[in-house]
């Protein structure tokens, strides 16, 4: 895989934790594990995952009633991982909001299948053409469109851009984490037989941030004052 999702580890075994994680790191995704287990739907807030593994057997509060909570404000897919077997957590589990549920002891191939899957499912997830710029919001290389999925909706929608928005964050997300000069953005669109002055080179970078933030609510591109342009 070449983008990183976010996955939120709802798990009080710490040394399994510890072992989930490093796993999925190594497949590129970004990870984080839960702490406050007597507020796991604060810290879910906090961490804004795209998917969640939740734990059956929690302190404070089981992982249904978790999953319930979270499905009160999000549709983000959680897939259960339960040392319980029985038919009847099983039903309890999707009762209750989950997408899927995986028994331990772990198969991490088995984990990572679920997930790829889970994601492909969820968010229309390619994993070799699209690169993630924040959440939700990902680049198709391959096409040259900026995507985003609305989890209140469960609906990935395109967001509008120009030809010229389209060559620039190309070449940003082409680059990225470097810096791209103005020099080689404006040479880009003369490269398209289309004249950028400098002045039309700042309207246009102004239009695609204002675009990426009202998609995504963040900042996407950067500026490197005196330089040019970066993605994180």
């Amino acid at each position: 895989m070449d983008t990183k999702l976010r996955i939120m580890i709802i798990e009080d075994d710490a040394a399994l934790a510890r072992e989930i994680s490093l796993f999925l790191k190594k497949w590129q995704f970004e990870t984080v594990v839960a702490e406050r287990f007597d507020d796991i739907l604060q810290e879910f807030v906090d961490r804004r995952p795209q998917l969640v593994l939740m734990d059956v057997n929690l302190p404070c509060h089981d992982g249904f009633y978790w999953c319930s909570q979270i499905r009160q404000i999000s549709k983000v897919p959680v897939i259960y991982i339960s040392s319980r077997d029985d038919d009847r957590d099983k039903i309890m589990a999707i009762a209750q909001g989950g997408d899927d549920y995986v028994e331990k002891p772990l198969r991490m191939e088995l984990l990572k299948a679920k997930i790829e899957a889970m994601m492909r499912r969820t968010y229309e997830y390619k994993v070799r053409e699209r690169v993630l710029l924040a959440e939700g919001l990902c680049f198709d290389c391959a096409v040259q469109s900026l995507y985003y999925f609305r989890q209140c909706a469960r609906e990935e929608e395109e967001v509008d851009l120009t030809k010229s928005e389209r060559r620039l964050l190309s070449r940003l997300v082409e680059n990225r984490p470097d810096v791209v000069t103005r020099d080689e953005l404006m040479m880009e669109l003369w490269n398209t037989d289309e004249y950028v002055t400098d002045a039309a080179l700042t309207t246009i970078i102004s239009r695609l941030r204002t675009k990426l933030k009202s998609a995504c609510g963040e900042d996407v591109i950067c500026t490197k004052k005196g330089q040019g342009y970066y993605i994180k």
